[in-house]
């Protein structure tokens, strides 16, 4: 792979893993209430498949979809301050951690209803096709939302009109807090797709160049017009399903496992201002930014400076969208009045 393409897909999975444990602590100090689910573990996911995709590719996500967010582009102060429930944030501080949005991205939102990204991400790529464009839509969705009615009812209907869709399964192996053996008698989801003649496979979440080269063959294979593809992507979530989840439900071997194969913590060491501690940090072993930043290492794409100057960017774009999303004002209830009633009965897709 190119250079340019592997550093600034480290720079990402280092920026995605500081924001995320900052928001943990800005949440700790009360200035981001109600929910808000982290991604610390799965940062290859979303790094590997946004990389490999088109800036007008549309992006359907979940309620844990602030990398997706960043990754796409949005900025990050946008994203802390809708964090923060602030007027500057990209869903005009009246979506919050879940509901994420930006038009100008094509980034289609984060939905809180699980289950609810397949009739979404279904639609617009049956616009896509109606009028003949080479884009495709990309369907984020985890292991837990795959026994959902719309699950089947989207692949089917994504099958049969041959619709530009990417159905990426991030399958962390937890259901909230419900392991998924003992939530689903297929634990191999991929296998799911079969069903609906969809072409799919099993990658490997904790190693960005697979997820990578493995969405940029499915989407070439969507844009030469074979139709819906399928892709499940093994990944862990080190936290627990939100801020409010100890996650005391997974034996801590087994959480210290994935831990060992993590793409980012190592590297984060002097990322992340304040928290977690180092101690913390040293406890966690080798992680999959580790195993990037090895294999750049190896093939001499990078050098150590090169890494600690990555660092430091990282840390002070962090300070800026926290320092952004303080000083922006609370939305007023003009604000919230008017995107209720903006352009409502005359919806278009971007």
């Amino acid at each position: 792979m190119e250079r340019d393409i592997l550093k600034a897909m480290l720079k990402d999975m280092l920026l995605a893993r500081a924001f995320e444990e900052r928001a943990a602590y800005e949440y700790t100090q009360g200035n981001i209430s109600g929910f808000l689910h982290l991604y610390p573990g799965e940062e290859a996911v979303a790094v590997g498949v946004l990389h490999a995709s088109e800036p007008g590719d549309y992006v359907v996500s979940t309620y844990r979809e602030h990398v997706h967010a960043l990754v796409r582009g949005v900025p990050p102060g946008k994203i802390m301050a809708e964090l923060f429930g602030r007027k500057d944030g990209c869903s005009g501080g009246m979506g919050g951690s879940m509901h994420l949005f930006d038009q100008q991205r094509r980034f289609m939102g984060g939905y809180g209803i699980v289950g609810e990204t397949y009739p979404v991400s279904t639609g617009i790529a049956y616009a896509i096709a109606m009028r003949n464009l080479p884009e495709a839509v990309i369907c984020f969705f985890g292991d837990g939302a795959v026994n959902q009615g719309t699950f089947h009812e989207s692949l089917n209907m994504a099958a049969l009109w041959n619709l530009p869709v990417l159905f990426i399964c991030e399958n962390n192996r937890y259901q909230i807090g419900t392991e998924i053996h003992r939530h689903s008698k297929v634990t191999e989801v991929y296998k799911r797709a079969c069903g609906y003649k969809i072409p799919a496979e099993q990658v490997n979440g904790m190693d960005v160049i697979e997820v990578y080269k493995a969405t940029q063959s499915a989407l070439l294979r969507i844009r030469e017009g074979t139709g819906p593809q399928f892709l499940e992507i093994e990944t862990y979530r080190f936290r627990g399903h939100s801020m409010a989840d100890p996650g005391s439900y997974r034996p801590k071997v087994e959480v210290q496992a994935f831990k060992d194969e993590d793409p980012v913590t190592v590297m984060l060491q002097d990322s992340i201002p304040e928290y977690p501690d180092a101690e913390k940090i040293s406890a966690v072993g080798r992680d999959n930014i580790e195993h990037l930043s090895n294999h750049m290492h190896r093939e001499n794409l990078i050098n150590p400076q090169e890494i600690q100057n990555m660092k430091e960017q990282v840390k002070e774009i962090v300070e800026q969208a926290v320092q952004y999303a303080a000083a922006s004002p609370e939305p007023s209830m003009d604000d919230a009045w008017s995107a209720l009633n903006c352009n409502r009965g005359q919806e278009v897709l971007i």
